[in-house]
């Protein structure tokens, strides 16, 4: 059958998904031309109603393809609107041996919703009814709402890929991977970890803002104490920023800023994380922490990691964390960082006269340990 009678209608009771239509196009258009979508997706520039319609056209061909290889691409609507106004696109692109890659993208007026996360189950069930074993996913850095998208959907996160797609703009850009197979449940493998603001004596944990970028300070410390990527600078912030962002997007770490309560200026960071997996209740976890040259000497950092401490070990059900141990390492001659985990509890339990340091160097290092109690 020729299109658009060649394209499956798709619902879940809540969207529908359907072939595209003339009556589509000035809302395509208002999607292309908005602001995420040109900062976000491979989108013409300058998108006008001519391009939609010539996208219309090879949506067709790609539906009717004899082999029946082409590009699968539909339209997505709410089942309740009686306008069958179009929300967004989602396109399944087949490739050898079983596999697909995805891409999706909303109307302004239908994000937030969970609107794409339903289409995209939709799609992917339809394409493992057929056969196909694996869907695969990529997005630019920093894409947290596609993100959100993959993962409520069952995908997981696998690796950065460095230039893997070209942009709107013609520029290469790094983009997120992450994949699900036939077999794997299409709901959040992990929690998206979001950081509670937690205050006393003066200092407040809270997530990270873009406009902390104002804070940063160049750093006063002895490059063996810390790894240099832990410290944001001016010309490292954007990314600094991002990585912690996925890292709780992943379900790996809890990154609070220290500010302090009375003008809410950043002073640091306090974070519990894992090296890898994820922070699963009743685990183990690792406390870090540091302090902008200006914000030392107040007890900041001491307070700040009592705060993180006791969400660490609450109770899931309290909304902790629901941690039983907590570990660190320090230099032994970061006397201040060895001081802040003696003043909340922690025990040195090892000690290493030739570790080797996050700046390569080798000398004495400690270990520490916080029992749940």
């Amino acid at each position: 059958m020729p299109f658009p009678a060649s394209v499956p209608v798709l619902t879940d009771g809540v969207v529908r998904l359907r072939a595209h239509s003339s009556r589509d196009v000035d809302r395509i258009v208002e999607q292309c031309v908005d602001p995420a979508s040109l900062r976000w997706t491979q989108v013409p520039r300058n998108y006008t109603v001519e391009m939609a319609h010539e996208w219309l056209d090879a949506i067709a061909a790609g539906w009717d393809r004899e082999d029946g290889d082409g590009d699968k691409l539909w339209a997505l609507e709410e089942v309740a609107d009686v306008g069958h106004r179009f929300l967004g696109t989602i396109d399944l692109r087949p490739r050898a041996g079983g596999r697909a890659e995805i891409g999706y993208g909303l109307h302004p007026a239908a994000r937030g919703r969970g609107l794409m996360a339903r289409a995209l189950r939709l799609v992917d069930q339809w394409w493992f009814d057929r056969g196909g074993r694996r869907v695969d996913w990529h997005a630019e850095e920093g894409n947290f709402a596609s993100w959100a998208v993959a993962r409520a959907a069952g995908y997981e996160f696998v690796t950065t890929l460095p230039e893997h797609v070209i942009h709107g703009d013609g520029r290469l850009v790094d983009t997120w991977f992450a994949s699900i197979g036939r077999d794997d449940p299409p709901e959040p493998r992990t929690a998206w970890l979001v950081p509670p603001v937690l205050e006393a004596d003066g200092i407040r944990l809270r997530a990270w803002r873009d406009d902390d970028r104002e804070s940063v300070e160049a750093p006063e410390h002895p490059p063996h104490f810390l790894p240099a990527r832990a410290i944001p600078t001016e010309e490292t912030w954007d990314a600094w920023l991002m990585r912690r962002r996925l890292f709780m997007a992943r379900g790996s770490s809890v990154n609070w800023c220290i500010a302090d309560a009375g003008s809410d200026r950043a002073l640091g960071e306090a974070l519990v994380f894992v090296h890898s997996g994820t922070l699963a209740e009743g685990d183990t976890a690792e406390l870090g922490y540091f302090l902008h040259p200006s914000a030392r000497g107040r007890g900041a950092a001491r307070t700040a990691a009592r705060l993180a401490v006791a969400h660490a070990f609450a109770p899931a059900v309290e909304g902790g964390l629901g941690l039983r141990r907590l570990v660190a390492e320090t230099a032994s001659d970061n006397g201040a960082s060895n001081g802040v985990l003696e003043s909340v509890g922690f025990t040195r339990w090892g000690h290493e006269a030739e570790a080797t340091a996050p700046d390569g160097s080798v000398g004495p290092a400690d270990h520490w340990e916080l029992l749940r109690r």
